[in-house]
């Protein structure tokens, strides 16, 4: 059985449980730096952690919907590509655009 893992609400990857704090700072400095150098009409807001409040009396999470919250917030990151529709992530976008042929 595979441990219990998170989804990351940026980058939509899966983390242990003990590695997700460690690894959402770093992940919102990086996206921070890599919107920045966006053109400004692709850059996007910063997205903000989704909230699911304790379940259980004793304050566990119901870790099934905080990933599929922390998931489709991950998925509200991506923009859709003017010519053929699919999404990507801003800065792959740009080069998506520049082979991307209409048909």
């Amino acid at each position: 059985r595979r441990p219990p893992a998170v989804i990351c609400y940026i980058c939509g990857r899966e983390y242990g449980t003990k590695s997700i704090s460690i690894h959402e700072p770093q992940c919102l400095k990086k996206w921070h730096q890599e919107n920045n150098m966006l053109p400004k009409h692709l850059r996007r807001p910063e997205p903000k952690k989704p909230e699911v409040g304790p379940i259980q009396a004793k304050g566990f999470y119901d870790l099934d919907s905080l990933n599929e919250a922390a998931w489709i917030s991950a998925q509200n990151q991506l923009v859709p590509c003017d010519i053929c529709g699919r999404t990507f992530l801003p800065d792959r976008l740009i080069v998506h655009q520049k082979s991307c042929k209409p048909k």
